[in-house]
């Protein structure tokens, strides 16, 4: 006899949804009456699935709950936070990279925390001088070593009872920290992980890994480049809140902080209270999207 649960999609592969209720995975399809009304499930959606065989794990959405949130990029509902993983060194980060994932995130209004990996490689002068400037620029920002389980506690206290994006480009030690949060997270789920492989060997899909009952990581695939779109240049400096102290000096109400005389954030940079990297970026951005504009 078959029953109806709520439940929690945290992965979707070729028109099959995987629902997490009750710390069993089912494999379900939508129900028509959906795509009627022109509702396509998520990743990270709270659903109605009616089970249609318990043993096998298998069943029907038939509702997606209301959503609080729901990102275009990566596609996903419900987010929470996102928790950006760079390496302190080997391979060094990328700044500029790190930098469109916070302007991205802050766009769809998704709380950043940044994790520095293998900081047991650092003698403390890289650790503190990136904690300096992003922390400055409103972020919080953790350090940890997969190799000497350093942070953990950190990011698990800061993950609890939220669904997280994890993003990173490749080689920081990304899947490193996921296996150390959630150990289970490989868990054999039987037949059901076993049908879930078929989409590995094709592009990669973005999946929650449910670490408890009300703590889900969302693994998305690595980054290697990330376009502003939908962003104009006169609105950059909005997601720079280390911009902020210093644009009360600015001459100009509305200064992009370019070329502009009596430019405060110019004069912040030239006497190091704000990070030349950063800004360098912001210049670099500014004008890729003025640029972009022309075409």
């Amino acid at each position: 006899m078959d029953s109806v649960v709520t439940g929690k999609i945290i992965k979707g592969i070729g028109g099959f949804y995987y629902v997490y209720s009750g710390g069993r995975i089912y494999e379900c399809r939508a129900k028509g009456i959906l795509r009627n009304i022109k509702v396509k499930p998520l990743v990270g959606d709270d659903v109605v699935m009616r089970i249609i065989n318990a043993d096998e794990l298998t069943g029907n959405i038939e509702e997606v709950l209301e959503r609080k949130s729901s990102l275009i990029r990566p596609a996903v509902a419900n987010v929470d936070q996102a928790l950006v993983v760079f390496a302190v060194m080997k391979p060094s980060p990328n700044c500029n990279l790190l930098d469109r994932f916070l302007i991205m995130m802050k766009r769809q209004e998704v709380p950043t925390i940044i994790c520095f990996n293998k900081s047991d490689l650092d003698d403390e002068t890289l650790c503190d001088k990136y904690r300096n400037i992003y922390e400055k620029a409103g972020y919080r920002v953790i350090f940890s070593s997969t190799k000497k389980k350093d942070g953990l506690d950190e990011l698990q206290d800061c993950l609890k009872g939220k669904i997280t994006t994890l993003a990173g480009p490749s080689g920081v030690g990304k899947s490193s920290i996921m296996n150390m949060l959630s150990p289970h997270a490989n868990m054999d789920t039987g037949e059901i992980s076993r049908k879930i492989e078929r989409g590995k060997h094709t592009t990669r899909h973005s999946e929650l890994i449910p670490i408890s009952e009300d703590t889900f990581l969302m693994d998305t695939p690595g980054f290697s480049n990330i376009a502003l779109y939908d962003i104009e240049a006169e609105e950059l400096k909005d997601y720079y809140k280390d911009f902020e102290e210093f644009e009360v000096n600015c001459r100009f109400r509305g200064c992009n902080h370019i070329g502009e005389k009596e430019c405060g954030v110019i004069d912040a940079v030239s006497k190091e209270e704000l990070s030349k990297e950063r800004y360098d970026n912001y210049r670099l951005f500014f004008e890729e999207i003025k640029d972009r504009k022309k075409y």
